[in-house]
């Protein structure tokens, strides 16, 4: 049995076990502190707090913190109310109250009546901080979380910058795997670069509440990034699978060269994490599981059916021109970031533009365009990048599978060759084992020739389909793994200047960010509060905000005058 449990249990019997000498003094039956919840009623009762505290109990990331809670009140409501006694309830009351339920002097006095007494300021701060963390950690675990857009691979739907607010009850909340950890933090502390943020003695199987729905074709979705199960901590922005691929895992695991730009080691520690602190990415549910998805010239098929096209899907073109560049007033209102220029020869100027479909033809019928070529890999050119990373397999970006998505309790048959597309749901994702012996394949130690999946699993891809690292390069999601879905942006800032064009150098302070994007681009000041559908954000709900927000501030203005007059 993994260590945890052994934990939890020990702590659990020693809690139990000093429950039952204790509750007779306070006026309640010993046999009661063995019956699993009703045990916390009774408890509940004797601190004389209310009983929908049970909820918050059963709460991964708020249930330790109010156990420990409750230790400490326990201890004073049998007259134990000295600092150092306190101290020792609040952390290591698994120990402390059967030490107390043995004590003959052990009396209930019952819980302190501060009623009348004027709280410190230390306790006022500590119930205040308290309540906020509590508060916040239930509305994050099971309502809602703030979330802030990572990569371009959805621009332009969505866009690097945006602040947005990702919905956990939409598909249901996933009870956290690692309860422990530290409040508001993902997976690394505060100011720092590779602490844990979490413990992991103490571990949950997958288990997710009851949702409005669940994940849908073309939904955008916010998932845990299943390559993110393993982690260079030096190179943490690369899939630490792919950079085995291209140095070799030896080198990774050992290379203590030092980058001269940042005085550590190239890749550093190489850690893994659970499901739940892996990075959070967004990008589009293009298949579910199911689903048989194929891509021929970058056309997406969904069960042979061409798949939807969202207005601002971009793809990559090849333009020339008549020997004009083009302005950064053109570039900027096609919505243009970061052309490539490759040539500029006596003949034109040749760029290579990640270009909107909304604005694809607008853009072809400008007067100086000579040529205007899609960028297509060609079917049958093998990418070593490109999953399942098999020459068996040779695919790429624009030409991929047919492959279908694994469903729960659906059987695949297997052999030599296919084992490559469903080797890490096997073995990372359902935790098996598996071995190749020549031709055979064994799992668990079992010849198998076939599989049945234990799990849901999705194919998440980019709109930005020509730089996005989505489910082509990494494979299959779990669906323990789906996080929730975006449903309102509420800020977005220029993070960078790659978004501004005609400009050169980083823009420094969030509050200069925040004036330029607000007064300076409307492109991004209409991204404040909108609503996320999967055609990309709605209108603009801005001017409504400030316009309410100017109105309260009048009203209680005038309110509080008016009052003062009366006085």
């Amino acid at each position: 049995m993994d260590t945890s449990y052994l934990l939890l249990i020990a702590f659990s019997i020693t809690t139990i076990i000093g429950l039952w000498k204790l509750f007779p003094l306070a006026g309640e039956q010993s046999w009661k502190a063995f019956i699993p919840l009703y045990n916390f009623i009774v408890w509940l009762k004797i601190i004389k707090k209310p009983w929908w505290w049970i909820f918050l109990i059963i709460t991964p990331g708020v249930n330790f913190l109010m156990v420990a809670i409750m230790y400490l009140l326990t201890a004073k409501a049998f007259n134990k109310r000295s600092f150092s006694e306190k101290a020792i309830a609040f952390f290591l009351g698994f120990v402390y109250l059967p030490y107390l339920g043995f004590q003959k002097e052990t009396k209930y006095v019952g819980p302190e009546d501060r009623s009348k007494q004027k709280p410190s300021i230390a306790r006022e701060w500590t119930e205040a901080i308290v309540f906020a963390v509590v508060a916040a950690t239930v509305i994050r675990t099971f309502f809602f979380e703030a979330f802030t857009i990572p990569t371009s691979s959805l621009e332009k739907s969505m866009m690097v910058g945006d602040y947005l607010f990702v919905s956990k009850v939409s598909y249901g909340a996933k009870i956290p795997n690692t309860p422990l950890s530290f409040p508001f933090a993902h997976h690394t502390l505060p100011l720092t670069t590779s602490t844990k943020s979490y413990l992991e003695w103490f571990k949950l199987p997958y288990f997710r509440l009851p949702g409005f729905g669940s994940v849908k074709n073309n939904d955008i979705v916010v998932f845990n990034y299943p390559d993110g199960d393993t982690v260079a901590l030096n190179a943490q922005d690369q899939s630490y699978y792919q950079l085995c691929r291209s140095y070799g895992r030896n080198v990774v695991w050992t290379n203590k060269e030092i980058n001269p730009e940042t005085g550590k080691p190239y890749f550093g520690d190489i850690v893994a994490r659970p499901p739940d602190k892996r990075e959070n990415y967004v990008k589009r549910c293009v298949a579910i599981a199911g689903d048989t998805l194929f891509i021929k010239d970058k056309q997406l098929f969904i069960n042979s059916k061409p798949s939807y096209i969202a207005p601002t899907m971009q793809y990559t073109y090849k333009v020339t021109t008549d020997g004009s560049s083009f302005s950064p007033k053109t570039l900027e209102k096609f919505d243009i970031t970061d052309p490539i220029q490759t040539q500029q020869d006596s003949t034109g100027y040749t760029y290579i533009i990640n270009l909107p479909n909304n604005k694809v033809e607008d853009f072809r019928h400008l007067e100086n365009i000579k040529t205007f070529t899609p960028v297509i890999e060609p079917a049958g050119q093998y990418s070593p990048h490109i999953f399942p990373h098999s020459p068996n397999y040779k695919w790429n970006n624009d030409n991929f599978g047919p492959l279908f998505i694994p469903k729960k309790g659906v059987t695949v048959n297997l052999d030599t060759a296919n084992i490559v597309l469903y080797s890490r749901i096997i073995i990372n994702y359902e935790l098996n084992t598996l071995e190749l012996k020549g031709d055979k394949i064994f799992i668990n130690g079992k010849e198998a020739k076939t599989y049945i999946f234990k799990l849901d699993y999705y194919f998440m891809m980019g709109d930005n389909r020509h730089n996005s690292a989505d489910s082509r390069y990494w494979g299959f999601v779990p669906e323990d793994h789906i996080v929730g879905k975006p449903v309102f942006v509420w800020m977005s800032i220029k993070e960078d200047n790659k978004n501004i064009v005609g400009e050169k150098g980083p823009q420094s302070g969030f509050l200069k960010k925040l004036k330029t994007s607000v007064f300076d681009d409307p492109n991004r000041r209409a991204r404040f509060f909108c609503f996320v559908s999967k055609d990309g954000l709605s209108r603009s709900y801005f001017i409504h905000f400030i316009v309410i927000v100017v109105g309260l501030s009048g009203f209680f203005y005038f309110r509080r005058k008016r009052a003062e007059k009366k006085r």
